[in-house]
């Protein structure tokens, strides 16, 4: 539910190598809003750089996985800006159910 000209617009002054893996893990998500399949990306990116053995390898996806929150973040500014304390509260809870 991410559409890929917002993405671009919004990852464009990133490294080549970033905004394919943060389209690659948005483009991949569902979720009932553009921030919440955001949001579904992270963490899956995150689950990633989590299963992963720890080298150096696995930064991109971890930079990816900080985009894809703060992109998520920004979706919920843009669209609910009066939902946002709740959506990001909603978002570490989240993670730390390990979800």
């Amino acid at each position: 539910m991410v559409p890929g000209d917002w993405l671009d617009r919004h990852t464009s002054q990133a490294p080549a190598a970033l905004r394919a893996r943060v389209r690659e893990f948005a483009l991949a998500a569902t979720g009932e809003t553009r921030a919440a399949a955001l949001a579904a990306a992270g963490g899956t990116a995150l689950d990633r750089v989590l299963a992963h053995s720890g080298d150096r390898s696995a930064a991109l996806d971890l930079l990816a996985a900080d985009a894809l929150i703060t992109l998520a973040l920004l979706a919920q500014a843009q669209d609910t800006p009066e939902q946002l304390e709740e959506f990001a509260t909603s978002v570490l809870r989240t993670r730390r159910q390990g979800s």
